[in-house]
């Protein structure tokens, strides 16, 4: 629309320069302008406006019939609603509508105006501007198209914390309808919301003019996590949520399948290490407890049937620390004050697993008073799992795992990881169980084979056998001990080639031989192994073994002089040592190797001696004792020599005692058999 020149004419410069940037600025934006005429009903349009309703001048009747027409009939009524209200308040006409050009293209419209009053008071005209907003509102369809279609929930508020938009998805995210949302408050709608990280965020978000993104929380009516991205606008603040409830479900779970994971690793290494290496059932227990806490629950105890079929509680765990002392205590008091239907002895007799949801309810409410009913109610558990350990058909404990009222009960999962937790400890228990009696056994059964050592006036004679820790099967080692006929007093350290039933047969045969053999007068170490060859070849055994014989001879003049011999002969075995009255340690090595026994029995075998002041201290001992795979010969020997010079002067039962615990502290990997002397000073 072309600037009218003519009503410029006289006008002051300052205010023609103003009207043309005015009608400037009204034609840079499309805006045509009207004048309603109350009294005689003229309406009166510019050009512009004209255009934007399909008008060319000349087919406009000026008639509000005429505007009507080409308005969209869905949206006249609501459009001649504003006029009349802006007639009668003598107020605002603002309204947004369709019109439909005569081609049958649709355009969107803005319309607003203000009513002009009479002497009289009443309005008698209406002046306007209307420009067109279908541009704006196909902009505005799209987006909205694009939010509707999103599968991430969307709302906007403006700076009144009003809800001004909502999608689809926000709609069935929030549970209402936008009817309900639009206009209303957000505090006031979810009123949860307030103090929470939502509010927190979301004024935090407005106030910074920066983009929030958070995790959080609402609890019920919607008790839904949701991932939010808050972004703050001129117009007040526009949140794109997700409902993660799903996801942060399915991680949890998956973090508690890890955990659950490695906790049934952790318990295999706790039951399968210690127990194998000799510790205490109790102690198993006890880190037992610490394992499932805080995986499978608040806090545990451990109980434990003896062989004797007697119970006790062993061990006992809380995830808080100071709880721990009123657990340990609970657990000293509990199994003497529940009744016999209680949970943990159901499933002791009946060998099932046992959930219970309310704990108090169905032991809490039977303790008598006192201490123990104190103790339980300051626990404070929800629910428990109680898991008998069984293993074989024999029930050797059990697991007692609760919850507190802030955790969920256990699961299906959790009990399943709680069960497989039971088998393996059960299943450890009974092989700890078994490998003790086998041991037990086989140790019998060796000692059963090997005899006391002869009380002596002049000496003092200690023996000791070791097992191996690591297998419960009898062995070869043996030591002997006994007096000739002419008085002298021989000492044998063996060691049969093998680990097992067979070994222990030929050490039996081995032994009763060389018992027999040597129960001559006058027969020294050498002669003893070679008729102990021969016989051994001559009676088909085939086994071959190392040993050493010794002979503890004196002589009248060597009496006289406080002094001793000892004449031995080594077959192939780990030479023994002699630990001086003064205090020096001697390894008696002899002149060179011979070969063990079982290999060629017509060998040469030689006897070597020593002599020595009384006082002294002659020590027999297996490979066990000085060798291994933590300890090569050489370095054990060494090792052995040192400990005798540094506890040489203990009573002869703790020096023995002494050097097997100096040498394998950590336990033993073969059977251990020594014999030691130590001869007293004479009259």
């Amino acid at each position: 629309m072309s600037l009218d020149r003519s009503r410029l004419h006289g006008v002051d410069p300052e205010l023609e320069a103003a009207l043309i940037r005015s009608d400037l600025a009204i034609e840079a934006a499309g805006i045509g302008s009207f004048d309603w005429d109350l009294r005689t009903g003229r309406l009166t349009w510019d050009d512009r406006l004209m255009a934007i309703f399909g008008y060319a001048r000349g087919e406009f009747d000026e008639t509000i019939d005429a505007f009507e027409s080409r308005c969209h009939p869905h949206d006249v009524d609501r459009v001649r609603a504003a006029l009349q209200g802006a007639i009668d308040t003598c107020g605002v006409y603002d309204a947004e509508f369709r019109v439909v050009l005569p081609t049958g293209e649709i355009r969107w419209v803005q319309g607003r105006g203000r009513a002009l009053t009479g002497p009289d008071g009443t309005a008698v005209r209406l002046l306007g501007a209307g420009f067109d907003t279908t541009a704006h509102r196909h902009a505005d369809a799209r987006v909205a198209r694009v939010l509707e279609t999103m599968t991430a929930a969307f709302f906007a508020v403006d700076r009144e914390w009003r809800f001004t938009y909502v999608n689809a998805e926000a709609e069935r995210v929030l549970g209402r309808r936008r009817e309900e949302l639009l206009g209303g408050s957000l505090w006031e709608l979810y009123p949860a919301a307030v103090g929470s990280d939502f509010e927190v965020n979301y004024r935090g978000a407005v106030s910074t003019g920066r983009e929030r993104v958070f995790e959080a929380h609402y609890p019920a009516p919607l008790d839904a996590w949701y991932e939010i991205r808050a972004s703050p606008g001129p117009d007040g603040l526009s949140v794109y949520f997700l409902d993660v409830t799903e996801r942060r479900a399915a991680e949890r779970r998956a973090r508690g399948s890890a955990a659950r994971l490695a906790l049934i690793a952790a318990v295999s290494a706790v039951t399968g290490g210690p127990l194998s290496a000799g510790a205490g059932e109790a102690v198993v227990l006890q880190r037992l407890a610490e394992a499932v806490v805080p995986v499978l629950g608040d806090w545990a105890i451990t109980s434990l049937m003896s062989e004797d079929r007697r119970m006790r509680d062993v061990g006992s765990w809380h995830r808080d620390p100071a709880a721990r002392t009123t657990v340990a205590r609970y657990a000293d008091l509990r199994l003497a004050s529940i009744r016999p239907d209680a949970p943990v002895l159901q499933a002791l007799a009946s060998g099932r697993t046992l959930t219970v949801e309310d704990v108090g309810a169905v032991v809490g409410s039977t303790l008598p008073p006192g201490e123990p009913s104190e103790l339980f109610w300051a626990l404070a558990p929800q629910s428990a799992v109680t898991l008998p350990l069984a293993a074989r058909g024999r029930t050797l404990g059990a697991l007692s795992v609760y919850r507190s009222a802030d955790r969920p009960r256990a699961d299906a999962d959790d009990v399943a990881a709680a069960q497989e937790v039971a088998a393996r400890v059960a299943l450890a228990l009974d092989n700890a169980r078994l490998y003790e009696q086998q041991r037990r056994l086989a140790e019998g059964l060796q000692r059963s084979l090997l005899t006391d050592p002869p009380s002596l006036e002049a000496a003092e004679i200690v023996v000791r056998y070791r097992p191996a820790v690591e297998v419960a099967e009898v062995g070869g080692d043996w030591y002997d001990a006994f007096v000739q006929p002419d008085g002298a007093t021989v000492l044998v350290i063996g060691d049969v080639v093998g680990h097992d039933t067979e070994a222990a047969a030929a050490m039996g045969q081995l032994r009763g031989l060389l018992r027999g053999i040597a129960y001559r007068p006058d027969t020294g170490p050498a002669r003893i192994l070679t008729d102990l060859d021969r016989a051994g070849q001559g009676l088909g055994m085939t086994t071959m073994a190392t040993a050493v014989v010794a002979r503890v001879e004196q002589s009248a003049q060597q009496r006289a002089a406080g002094l001793t011999s000892l004449r031995w002969s080594n077959a192939g075995h780990p030479p023994p040592l002699l630990l001086h009255a003064d205090g020096r340690v001697e390894e008696l090595a002899g002149t060179r190797p011979e070969l063990m026994l079982g290999v060629d029995p017509a060998a040469a075998r030689t006897d070597s001696v020593v002599t020595f002041a009384r006082g002294a201290t002659v020590l027999l001992y297996t490979d066990g004792l000085v060798e291994g795979r933590d300890l090569p010969l050489d370095d054990g020997i060494a090792g052995l020599r040192a400990a005798l010079a540094e506890l040489g002067d203990q009573p002869l039962d703790r020096l023995c005692d002494a050097v097997i615990e100096r040498l394998r502290p950590a336990g033993l990997q073969d059977d251990i058999a020594l014999v030691a002397i130590r001869l007293h000073p004479q009259d």
